[in-house]
């Protein structure tokens, strides 16, 4: 397939995919009110004049003669869901002049039968500008950044240069007064959701010879104690300083994030959260969870088991990919088979269409290639399973030669950061050289305050630029790292602080993995990432003593705010960063713009879709945080 790719160093960047076709509607409202000022006679009124006057000073020779006219239009009957809208106001000129005129919104109040130079309200910044006027020509002025939505517009014209001009207000000729036009596309604003496509049918998705598995670590479930938010564990004991009798409070804390928090459960809490962890995953898209086999007993072990229960209870389709991590099993090779056996009893455990077993042990150079061969043999000689290993290393390169042998596939954990990300093509190449599969690692973030580490994600760069090349380099399978671990800060799953964001995006990527080109984009999306706090930015308060520091080979630490848009054409995109408004070129198709981070709130914009992120940017803080919030504007 032909994937182009993003360039990256910058602060903007795109790729294109298909846009979709859609019908536009316009719709267009005559003003209501309109009238001009003159510094000439500052006390005097003009609203029954049938023209209008825009005309810096001097104007026409004379001092203090500045002129400027004022319009309010009523905007009613745009759909709310409407997208690629495009708002432009039509004045029609009397007479031929190189005047430059200056669309201003009005701030203050005012009415056009008492409006003179004296009391004329305020304005703002300007919106657009047009310079050149053509007796009986219409000047089309493009002010899409202002739209809100239905409501009142109010705008005055001023100019800053050139002749006197005149334009033919509301009471002139019919149809000669300013207009206000609002085109909007309708078929990109039918379909209902949050993704800026149409995502296909699961059975389609599943279709597709490429999987998507999402790594699930059976330590973070959606509840722990089946309480509320206010009062369950996370809140109590992982997310505060003093939690667990304080055994995290050097460090702020054990986690920054957490589950989205639910209510109280009535039944078997525990498998209902289960249920509804698959039918998340699968909604976008996924083809299963490869889980992280922490232990042969205890909580985790059962966690696991009732996981495999709610795959066989609500999507038989959704499989669950057996994951040994060796960094915790200290058992031999006959103990582990005994377990993996039991669980491959269940069809919602992943085989491959010959029937053979899929184990990918995490770690897997943790015991040597002979080691897994014997535990294979075990597998087939004692239980009769056959297995397809797909072994997952933290060294492939120094591992791939030992285990070629006993491999049906290969893959690695990662990097976080878009600095580690140079090794993705080699790894596919040699994997795919040697005839096994390549299962990509495409990850987010992490942030691990515990172990007083974090890796620089850029905003969602390191996001786009993993998936961008498992597509681009032909990656057979993708593992997310990872669904839910909280303590590395590395979840996809929907959390407090982002959403279900991360998880939408990757479910545009899946969708151009399985099909093999990217989706079209049906509705204009914003998702706005930032921190909530600077990089280098240490507590003003709180008895946090060891604090997180970049891992060596990183990408820089940077301080920035994120918009990544999905836009079905070129539409003007707003932002307000801190408070301080931005305004850029938004360009159809996926965009990524970013801005320095500033105190306050940060909100963007696109016609009538915006979003606004609820996490204000703080000087003041008592725990050190440092992953990124995202948020959507399909999700309200």
């Amino acid at each position: 397939m032909t994937l182009l790719l993003v360039t990256l160093a910058g602060t903007a960047t795109m790729i294109s995919p298909t846009v979709a076709a859609a019908a536009e509607k316009t719709v267009t409202f005559a003003s209501e009110e309109d009238s001009y000022v003159s510094q000439a006679g500052p006390g005097k009124t003009h609203h029954t004049v049938t023209w209008l006057s825009v005309c810096t000073t001097p104007c026409d020779g004379a001092n203090a003669s500045e002129r400027g006219a004022y319009m309010r239009f009523t905007v009613k009957d745009v759909p709310d869901n409407a997208v690629n809208v495009k708002m432009t106001l039509d004045v029609q000129s009397v007479r031929t002049t190189d005047t430059t005129l200056e669309v201003r919104p009005v701030t203050g109040e005012w009415t056009a039968d008492t409006l003179t130079f004296d009391n004329r309200p305020a304005v703002g910044a300007v919106i657009t500008t047009h310079k050149g006027l053509t007796a009986g020509g219409t000047a089309k002025l493009d002010v899409s950044s202002a739209f809100t939505g239905n409501g009142a517009y109010d705008f005055a014209l001023t100019s800053p240069s050139g002749a006197h001009g005149v334009l033919h207000s509301s009471r002139a000729t019919a149809g000669q007064g300013p207009k206000l036009s609002i085109s909007y596309d309708t078929q990109a604003a039918t379909p209902s959701g949050p993704l800026p496509f149409a995502m296909p049918s699961l059975a389609a998705l599943r279709g597709s010879e490429r999987k998507v598995f999402a790594h699930y670590f059976t330590p973070y479930p959606l509840s722990l104690n089946n309480k509320a938010g206010a009062d369950d564990y996370y809140t109590k004991h992982y997310l505060t300083p003093t939690g667990e009798n304080g055994k995290h409070a050097a460090y702020g804390g054990l986690l920054r994030d957490r589950p989205v928090p639910r209510g109280v459960l009535s039944g078997d809490w525990q498998l209902a959260d289960m249920k509804k962890e698959i039918q998340t995953a699968a909604a976008a898209g996924l083809d299963g969870f490869t889980v992280d086999v922490l232990s042969l007993t205890s909580a985790h072990w059962d966690r696991l088991q009732v996981l495999i229960k709610a795959a066989e209870a609500v999507d038989p389709g959704f499989k669950i990919v057996l994951m040994p991590d060796m960094t915790s099993l200290k058992t031999d090779a006959a103990t582990l088979a005994a377990s993996m056996a039991k669980l491959a009893a269940s069809k919602s455990v992943y085989r491959l269409a010959d029937k053979r077993l899929v184990i990918s042990p995490f770690k897997a150079e943790g015991q040597s290639a002979a080691w897994w061969q014997n535990f294979m043999k075990i597998m087939k000689d004692t239980h009769g399973i056959t297995v397809a290993f797909v072994p997952v290393f933290l060294n492939f390169p120094s591992n791939a030669a030992a285990f070629a042998p006993i491999s049906y596939g290969f893959s690695n954990w990662g990097n976080r950061s878009p600095a580690g990300q140079s090794g993705i093509a080699s790894n596919v190449a040699k994997a795919h050289g040697m005839d096994k599969i390549w299962m990509q690692p495409v990850s987010v973030q992490d942030e691990r305050p515990n172990q007083s580490i974090y890796d620089e994600a850029n905003n969602t760069e390191n996001l786009r630029l993993t998936w961008e090349k498992a597509i681009s380099e032909d990656a057979d399978w993708i593992q997310l790292t990872t669904w839910n671990d909280f303590s590395e800060g590395t979840q996809f799953a929907p959390s407090v602080h982002n959403g279900g964001a991360y998880l939408d995006i990757s479910s545009y990527y899946l969708t151009w993995l399985k099909t093999g080109k990217a989706p079209a984009i049906v509705r204009d999306t914003l998702y706005l990432t930032h921190r909530t706090q600077f990089a280098a930015a240490r507590p003003t308060s709180g008895t946090q003593t060891r604090f997180m520091a970049p891992r060596p080979g990183t990408s820089t630490p940077r301080d920035t705010v994120e918009v990544l848009s999905f836009l079905t054409r070129d539409a003007t995109v707003k932002a307000s960063i801190g408070g301080a408004q931005k305004t850029y070129a938004g360009q159809a198709g996926l965009q990524a713009k970013t801005f320095p981070l500033a105190y306050g709130e940060n909100k963007a914009s696109v016609g009538a879709v915006t979003v606004t992120s609820p996490w204000q940017v703080k000087k003041d803080f008592a725990v050190q945080d440092l992953q990124y919030h995202a948020v959507s504007s399909g999700r309200k």
